[in-house]
């Protein structure tokens, strides 16, 4: 069992890894550009796609959990149809993204308070890459299909492939040709296409049954499909809720403070890169299990996700506690924003053992399709968030929004091990 949670979480934690990458790129570029415009146009572009991309990530997660289920079962037709739906809700939110991308632009824009220039160099940088949320959406769908079907190394691959061509076109586009802003969108679409085009035909070695219209709209296991992929939905707008207030709470008590707290949250984001892996590997093995209607071997690998969980958990507590204060001081030369860091450092200390279980019970219930209790859990967490905010910021300030937000953290996992259960 280790070593099956083992093989996928390692590529799924450096597939994790790579991702950030996309956007670093781009940044990367744009600060050489010759004016600070282009790195802040590249700044509110990639909040606008992270704002539209977040929301429809239950693609990856709804989709792991059935497919792992139909693998369990030895079911190539239900793994096909679970990938089909899965793609064909991806490339129509897709295609109406880019149908409606000027009102969304506007929404954005208004949101985001960006004033020109800025906001007429974002208007370039989206308007050209919104023409890769099909592609994006569809990477989604396929990598929660391979990872159903035990395969995270391709997941891995798709992450490498798109960072490559990435670097290749963007460079050349913006170097070569001097496409300015333009090039630097084109060579994200490009790689986001590329990528999609390579999941297709890593698609091909599976030799899959070709679903019949008629099966893909069967309504009874579409209301299974959507309703496990409404709560993952509606439990992703908690978690952004939580995250996007926690943002605003720190800019809130001034520049400085929301400087700090968005430092120490790199900590958070380390961890969580790491405890995503043994997620993942939880999606595939237990839906594997569930779908075999293998019980033993669910609790046999609940157990060890959380072994291999909590051995994450204290290895990242120990390396913040020798060397976290140092890391911070790699992350920012800014001795005011690392001075004030320190202040507020015990909380990110806190966070490992705290969250853990939260990150281990959600691949559970996601390979195990309980997404209505997922749901249940986070809703009680982010109502801990908001009730331990308005009580302990007005008196602790920002140890209160810290206290809070890691409540939060323990408050997930506390409640899905008392709502976890499988026949």
């Amino acid at each position: 069992m280790d070593r099956r949670i083992l093989r996928l979480a390692v590529p799924s934690i450096l597939a994790n890894i790579t991702t950030p990458l996309l956007a670093l790129i781009d940044t990367a570029i744009a600060g050489h550009l010759g004016s600070e415009r282009y790195l802040a146009a590249i700044a509110v572009g990639g909040v606008m796609f992270n704002m539209l991309y977040w929301f429809f990530s239950f693609l990856r997660a709804g989709t792991s959990g059935l497919s792992a289920q139909a693998c369990g079962a030895g079911d190539p037709s239900a793994s096909a149809l679970v990938l089909a739906r899965s793609l064909l809700v991806a490339l129509t939110a897709g295609a109406l993204m880019i149908l409606f991308q000027e009102g969304i632009f506007k929404m954005m824009v208004w949101f985001l308070e960006a004033k020109p220039p800025v906001s007429s160099l974002a208007s370039v940088y989206f308007h050209l890459l919104i023409w890769g949320a099909p592609a994006v959406l569809g990477n989604y769908a396929m990598a929660g299909w391979f990872l159903g079907m035990q395969n995270s190394r391709m997941m891995l691959w798709v992450s490498l492939i798109i960072n490559v061509v990435n670097i290749v076109t963007s460079l050349t586009l913006v170097y070569l040709l001097d496409m300015g802003i333009a090039g630097i969108a084109a060579g994200t679409l490009v790689a986001q296409w590329t990528g999609f085009g390579a999941g297709f035909l890593f698609l091909k070695g599976y030799r899959m049954p070709r679903p019949k219209w008629a099966d893909i709209f069967r309504w009874n296991e579409l209301r299974r499909f959507f309703s496990v992929n409404v709560d993952v939905m509606l439990r992703t707008v908690c978690l952004i809720a939580v995250t996007l207030w926690f943002t605003r709470a720190g800019s809130v008590q001034g520049p400085l403070i929301l400087a700090v707290n968005t430092l120490l949250m790199q900590l958070f984001l380390l961890f969580s890169y790491m405890m995503d892996g043994v997620a993942f590997a939880g999606e595939a093995l237990v839906g594997r299990y569930v779908g075999a209607r293998d019980v033993q071997h669910v609790h046999l690998c609940v157990k060890r996700l959380f072994v291999w969980g909590a051995v994450w958990a204290l290895l990242f507590t120990l390396v913040y506690f020798l060397g976290g204060e140092g890391i911070l001081d790699l992350l920012s030369d800014d001795a005011g924003v690392r001075s004030a860091a320190h202040e507020y450092f015990v909380w990110a200390l806190t966070i490992p053992l705290a969250g853990f279980a939260a990150f281990a019970w959600d691949g559970v219930y996601i390979g195990a399709t309980l997404t209505r209790r997922l749901l249940v859990s986070m809703a009680g967490a982010c109502a801990t968030f908001f009730l331990l905010y308005y009580l302990l910021v007005p008196v602790m300030h920002n140890h209160g929004l810290w206290l809070a937000f890691i409540a939060y953290l323990a408050m997930r996992g506390i409640l899905q091990t008392l709502l976890f259960k499988v026949n």
